[in-house]
């Protein structure tokens, strides 16, 4: 191996395998350590691809690796081999060929799961015919998977993930643990594959945010490493259920879907804290994978009467804004809008609902064009956006322009709703007039409210110039008497600012004349000022 030459991918595996076979786990560990201290002084490689560290610990040790044979490597040591110093250069060397070091310091986690090899504590004295019975026995229970129920899938799941049961539960975790699961699986048609992958998914997120604890009850707070993989879980979940699903195809898998959404029902029911990771599944799982796929409600009809007794059933562990939601979702689904509104209306009452499932009401309408409803539901949901932050309302804003653009004789009820939602309204609703140039109302807005002209940028109030100038000219003129007011230089060349944008107004109206009028007035005003007075003539608005 060259000094220029980058490992290979068989090079790189067969590395792994090594520093897993030849180290402990401890020594790796204390190797990453004296890496990330940054104790590797010095690193070369020669010709032959060797290596040649020094590394500093007690004192500076000399370390002579061959990445093709770790097990020569040598060090000067009193340890002597399979030391961490090696460690730690040969982490050294592998960041520098743009490897991954945690491959290297998860190799054992690594090779078992290559292997598929549940973990024991004995399993460093497993000969080759007992880690091959291992990885045989869970190959062969993975053949009878499309005959399996839900709770065997996840019983098999258990049995993937064994080795990673003692590391940090993060993202690099969970996509492990999701490998393991699907390393062995056979083939499956593509709407079992589908239930497959969201189930293998939904185990690992319960495990992440559910985990067994005394008392019974899940914490209410994630750690961030554990939000962190759960978010990932939760976006490849959404991801696979927006995907749809053609049961048509495969009606026989009908049980399954109807057992996963018992399984979904009651863990969404029962989920602490505010994350909402398995109502957004339960919720996507209804509106993308059951209801495109059923031709009336009697399904819709039985979940309300489940959700209903969940009340009573669960108790004090019932999750009730979920709860709520989930019965608004159902309502709107069966074309109950009115009741849809009115489980809204109590969400609200009780907790923030997440202004995401108020706009995928949104969202659904706009998809299916139903304009009529759309209206309804934008004025319905006006109040519960009314408390929400400024970009969700823009997103709601923009519902309203779609609606207007496919329904225009209805753009009088837009303005009625925005007005009625003000103040936090505010910047939407002047956005929307600035939009469909209702640059009178506009006008009367930033007049109203006192706003100084020199905020905006000149690209806001261009179009009005051009359009309607003849409005600007009581904005200006309010903006230059405001900067008059303050009585000190910068609100002197603030004024005169706007004075050469009213002189260009007239201009423009061919009002020269009337400009001149007031220009004398105004300068003959404002004659004791004698800061104003130096600002006007060094703008060249008075001789």
């Amino acid at each position: 191996m060259s000094v220029n030459q980058t490992i290979n991918d068989i090079q790189w595996q067969e590395l792994i395998r090594s520093v897993a076979e030849y180290y402990n786990d401890l020594t790796i560990k204390r190797g990453f350590q004296y890496y990330k201290q940054g104790r590797v002084a010095e690193l070369s490689i020669g010709g032959d691809g060797e290596i040649e560290a020094v590394v500093k610990g007690g004192e500076a040790y000399r370390v002579h690796l061959n990445p093709e044979s770790v097990q020569d490597s040598r060090c000067s040591c009193p340890v002597g081999e399979r030391c961490k110093h090696s460690i730690a250069a040969l982490l050294e060397y592998v960041s520098r060929q743009g490897r991954s070091v945690h491959a290297i310091v998860n190799a054992h986690t690594t090779v078992r799961l290559q292997h598929h090899l549940p973990e024991t504590e004995a399993e460093e004295d497993l000969g080759p015919v007992q880690r091959g019975s291992a990885a045989d026995a869970l190959k062969e229970k993975a053949a009878h998977l499309a005959e399996m129920s839900l709770s065997e899938w996840h019983a098999f799941f258990k049995l993937c993930i064994t080795p990673l049961e003692f590391t940090s539960q993060n993202s690099h975790y969970a996509r492990n643990a999701i490998h393991a699961i699907n390393a062995v699986k056979p083939d499956l048609t593509p709407a079992m594959e589908q239930l497959y992958q969201l189930h293998a998914r939904l185990y690992m997120l319960i495990k992440l945010i559910k985990p067994i604890v005394p008392g019974g009850r899940s914490p209410a707070f994630l750690g961030y490493h554990v939000q962190v993989a759960a978010d990932e879980l939760r976006g490849g979940m959404l991801q696979l259920l927006g995907e749809g699903i053609d049961l048509a195809a495969e009606p026989d898998l009908w049980p399954r879907v109807t057992k996963t959404l018992n399984y979904l029902r009651r863990q969404m029911l029962t989920e602490t804290g505010q994350q909402g990771y398995l109502f957004d599944i339960y919720d996507r799982f209804w509106l993308k994978w059951i209801h495109p796929n059923v031709t009336d409600t009697r399904m819709h009809e039985e979940e309300m009467r489940k959700l209903q007794s969940a009340e009573e059933e669960l108790g004090d562990t019932l999750s009730r804004l979920p709860w709520m939601l989930a019965q608004s979702r159902i309502a709107f689904l069966m074309g109950e809008d009115r009741l849809a509104w009115s489980w809204l209306q109590a969400a609200d009452k009780a907790s923030i609902i997440p202004h995401g499932f108020l706009t995928s009401f949104l969202d659904e309408l706009s998809a299916s064009e139903d304009w009529a409803r759309l209206q309804e539901w934008l004025v319905r949901l006006a109040p519960l956006f009314s408390n929400h932050r400024k970009e969700p309302l823009h997103e709601y804003a923009a519902y309203w322009n779609t609606f207007v653009r496919h329904v225009p004789e209805a753009e009088e009820s837009m303005w009625h709703t925005l007005a009625g939602m003000l103040p936090y309204s505010k910047e939407v609703y002047e956005d929307n007039l600035l939009a469909h140039e209702k640059w009178r109302l506009w006008m009367d807005v930033q007049l109203s409210s006192g706003k100084d002209p020199l905020e905006f940028r000149v690209s806001v109030l261009a179009p009005i110039e051009k359009q309607a100038p003849e409005l600007l000219l009581p904005f200006y003129h309010q903006g230059v008497e405001r900067h008059v007011l303050l009585k000190n230089r910068s609100g002197y060349k603030a004024a005169v600012k706007l004075l050469k944008r009213l002189a260009k107004l007239y201009k423009k109206l061919k009002r020269e004349e009337r400009w001149e009028e007031f220009i004398i007035v105004f300068s003959s005003r404002h004659s004791r000022l004698r800061a104003l007075q130096e600002e006007l003539r060094k703008g060249k608005l008075i001789p």
